[in-house]
C-alpha cells in the first residue's frame, strides 16, 4: 500500500516505492487549456516524420547507402555524408517517431558499410578504404567531429544495441591505445600525436594538398563543390598550406567525447581517467602560456614544439591565415574554439567548475588585448609573428555560452548576448516560443521545397549536397523542451538541464501528445510547464534531471505542494487535458552521468 499526500484539491502527489527506478510520483489532475506552444512542439515532432521520409527515400538507397560519388577529403568526404543525418537521433530522444529511429540507424549502419567498401587511388593512407574497423582511417577533429556528430548522440535515443556498445568501447579504444594499429596517444606527455589521427593511426608527416583534397575529380560541369572551388586543382591549392600536422591541436580534445560516451556506458573507470587526465594537461598548457590555449604542442610535450616554438604554430592554429583559391583574398581558419568540447565533457564527468574558469579566463585574456583602432574598441581574433592580429568591434566569444551554462554564474552572462532564447529564461521575452516553432515550421517547409527542386543525380551528386536539405530542425525544441545548451554538432554531446522518457513505450522521448517547455534555469532551480494535450487519454512519463542524469532533483515544487524526490528522475502521470508548472530544486552534477535508461538502472 502506497503512502497518498494530497498536495491541493487540484493536484494530488503520490508518494510511489511501488517503482523505486523511477523515484517518486507525481499524479497530476488539473485539467490545463492546451497552450499554443504546447500544441505547436508537437505539430512540429509529426511534422518532421513525412519530411525525413521524404528526404531518406530520395538520398539514400535500400542499403542505406548514400546516392552520391563517395571521396575522401576535407572539401568533401565520409564525415559529410553522415551529416545529412544530423540530429535524427535528437528527435527521436525529443519524442519524434519510431520511423526516425529506424531510417537513422539504417543509415549509419549503410554509412560504414560504404565507407568501408570506398577506397582512394591516390590518397594513400585510404587506399584499403576510408573507414577502418568502423572508423576513419586518420582525419583531423574538424572532420572527424563532424563525421561522429550522429554517432556521439545516438546512445540518447537508444544505447542498448550490442553494437552500440562495442563501437563505444572500440571507438575510445583507439586514443587508449587499446587497437593494435593505433598508437594516437602518448602517456608520457599526454597527447594526441598528430592533427591527423584515427584508425590507422597518427599521421607523423607533414600533410599534402593530396591528402586533404583526395583523388583527382572532374568538377567543372558535373559538381558544384560548396567550398567554391571551380575545378580540381583549386581543391589542392585550398590546402596546399595544410602541411604542419605533427603535434597535438585543441581540435583533438574532441576525441574526448568517444571516451566520455563510453564512461556513461560502462562506468569503467579507464574512460574517465584518461579523459580528464588529457584535458588537465591542456588546461596547465593554457596557464602555462598565459592563459591563452596553445594550437601546437610538440611530441616532446613542449608548447610550440612541432612549430619550431610558436605556441601559435600549425594547421588551424592561432595563426593559420590562408590564401582562398581563384582571388585575392585571405581566410583566418583558427579552430581552437573546439577545445571546449572537452572542457564540457570534462565537466559533464566530474562537476568541476575549474573547466569553466580556464575557459573564462582564455576569453578575459585574449579581450584583454583590445586596442583603440580609428576610435573604436577592437578586440583580437588571430596571432602570429607579429603579434595579435585580425581585430573585430566584437569580444573574442568563443565557448562563452558555454562557459555561463556550466557554472550559471550571473557574471558569465555578461559574456553572452542577450538572445531571444536568454531573454524568454530570464522573463523578458514571453513570446519566443511561438516565435521560434513559427520559424522552424517554415524552415522545414522551405528545406523540403529545395529537396523536390533538387536535379542532382547520383553520379553528380557530392556527399555534403545534401546536407542543406536535411529537414531535421530541433535546436529550438532542444532549448524550450530541454533547456539544452545549443545543438551538439561537430563532436559535441548534449548539455541540457532535463531529459524525458516515456515508461510505458519504454523509449527515450515525452510521449505522444505531452509538451514540456522549460521556462527559468538557475544554478539551483529549473521552471519546467508539462502539458497533456490529449483531452481523452491520459500519459505518463519519467523527468531525469540532466541530459545524462547527472543533475539530483532534491525537491519537486507545483501549486501548493512540494514532494522530496532526491534522485535524478521523477514519475509524472497526467491525467487527460491536465498540466502543472513544476519549479526544481537540484544539485547540478552532483551525479555519476550515464547513458542507462531509468528502467534498466539497478540501484
Amino acid at each position: 500500500m502506497r503512502n497518498q499526500l494530497a498536495i491541493s484539491t487540484m493536484v494530488l502527489a503520490l508518494i510511489a516505492p511501488t517503482d523505486a527506478t523511477f523515484g517518486v510520483t507525481v499524479d497530476v489532475v488539473d485539467p490545463m487549456v492546451p497552450p499554443v506552444w504546447a500544441v505547436m512542439e508537437r505539430q512540429l515532432l509529426r511534422a518532421h516524420t513525412s519530411a525525413c521520409q521524404e528526404f531518406f527515400d530520395k538520398y539514400f538507397d535500400v542499403r542505406g547507402y548514400l546516392l552520391c560519388v563517395e571521396r575522401w577529403g576535407g572539401d568533401d568526404g565520409p564525415d559529410d555524408a553522415i551529416e545529412n543525418l544530423n540530429h535524427w537521433p535528437l528527435l527521436y530522444a525529443l519524442g519524434g517517431s519510431e520511423e526516425i529511429l529506424r531510417m537513422t540507424r539504417k543509415g549509419w549502419e549503410g554509412h560504414l558499410r560504404q565507407y568501408t567498401e570506398a577506397k582512394t587511388v591516390d590518397v594513400p593512407f585510404a587506399r584499403d578504404g576510408m573507414y577502418y574497423k568502423e572508423f576513419p582511417v586518420t582525419m583531423d577533429w574538424l572532420h572527424n567531429g563532424e563525421g561522429l556528430t550522429v554517432f556521439n548522440v545516438l546512445g540518447l535515443a537508444d544505447p542498448s544495441p550490442y553494437e552500440f556498445h562495442r563501437r563505444v568501447r572500440r571507438f575510445a579504444g583507439f586514443y587508449l591505445n587499446e587497437e593494435p594499429g593505433a598508437p594516437n596517444y602518448d602517456p608520457e606527455h599526454k597527447i594526441i600525436r598528430s592533427l591527423f589521427n584515427g584508425s590507422r593511426g597518427p599521421l607523423m608527416r607533414k600533410a599534402t594538398g593530396l591528402d586533404w583534397a583526395g583523388d583527382p575529380i572532374e568538377v567543372a560541369g558535373r559538381f558544384d563543390p560548396l567550398h567554391g572551388e571551380e575545378s580540381y586543382e583549386q581543391m589542392v591549392e585550398h590546402f596546399k598550406d595544410y602541411n604542419d600536422i605533427v603535434g597535438d591541436h585543441p581540435q583533438n580534445l574532441v576525441a574526448t567525447s568517444l571516451a566520455a560516451n563510453a564512461y556513461m556506458l560502462t562506468h569503467e573507470p579507464k574512460y574517465k581517467e584518461w579523459l580528464i587526465e588529457y584535458v588537465d594537461a591542456w588546461c596547465e598548457r593554457t596557464q602555462e602560456n598565459g592563459g591563452v590555449i596553445p594550437s601546437n604542442i610538440g611530441l616532446d610535450g613542449s608548447i610550440g614544439g612541432a612549430t619550431d616554438g610558436k605556441w601559435y604554430g600549425g594547421v588551424y592554429g592561432w595563426g593559420f591565415t590562408v590564401a582562398v583559391p581563384g582571388s585575392d583574398e585571405t581566410a583566418n581558419r583558427n579552430t581552437v574554439h573546439l577545445g571546449r568540447i572537452g572542457f564540457g565533457n570534462a565537466t559533464l564527468l566530474t562537476g568541476d567548475r575549474k573547466y569553466a574558469d580556464v575557459w573564462r579566463n582564455i576569453i578575459k585574456t585574449i579581450n584583454a588585448q583590445a586596442k583603440t583602432i580609428d576610435g573604436k574598441t577592437m578586440y583580437p581574433t588571430m596571432y602570429g609573428d607579429d603579434g595579435w592580429y585580425s581585430w573585430s568591434e566584437t569580444p573574442w566569444s568563443a565557448g562563452a555560452r558555454d562557459v555561463y551554462y556550466w557554472s550559471m554564474d550571473p557574471t558569465d552572462r555578461g559574456l553572452v548576448s542577450r538572445d531571444g532564447w536568454f531573454r524568454f529564461l530570464a522573463g523578458d521575452d514571453p513570446e519566443f516560443p511561438v516565435r521560434a516553432l513559427q520559424s522552424d515550421f517554415e524552415t522545414i517547409r522551405r528545406k523540403n521545397a529545395a529537396m523536390r527542386s533538387d536535379t542532382t543525380t547520383p553520379d553528380t551528386r557530392l556527399a555534403d549536397d545534401p546536407m542543406d536539405k536535411n529537414p531535421v530542425t530541433v535546436d529550438h525544441l532542444l532549448k524550450l523542451m530541454l533547456g539544452a545548451l545549443e545543438t551538439p554538432s561537430g563532436g559535441a554531446l548534449l548539455h541540457a538541464r532535463l531529459r524525458y522518457f516515456d515508461p510505458v513505450a519504454r523509449r527515450s522521448g515525452l510521449p505522444e501528445d505531452v509538451a514540456a517547455l522549460v521556462e527559468r534555469m538557475t544554478d539551483r532551480e529549473t521552471v519546467v510547464t508539462v502539458v497533456n494535450v490529449n483531452p481523452t487519454d491520459s500519459r505518463e512519463l519519467v523527468v531525469q534531471g540532466g541530459a545524462y542524469g547527472e543533475h539530483q532533483i532534491r525537491t519537486v515544487t507545483f501549486n501548493n505542494g512540494r514532494i522530496t524526490a532526491d534522485a535524478p528522475t521523477f514519475h509524472l502521470r497526467l491525467a487527460p487535458g491536465a498540466g502543472v508548472q513544476l519549479t526544481l530544486q537540484m544539485d547540478r552534477y552532483a551525479n555519476e552521468p550515464s547513458l542507462v535508461q531509468p528502467w534498466d538502472r539497478r540501484e
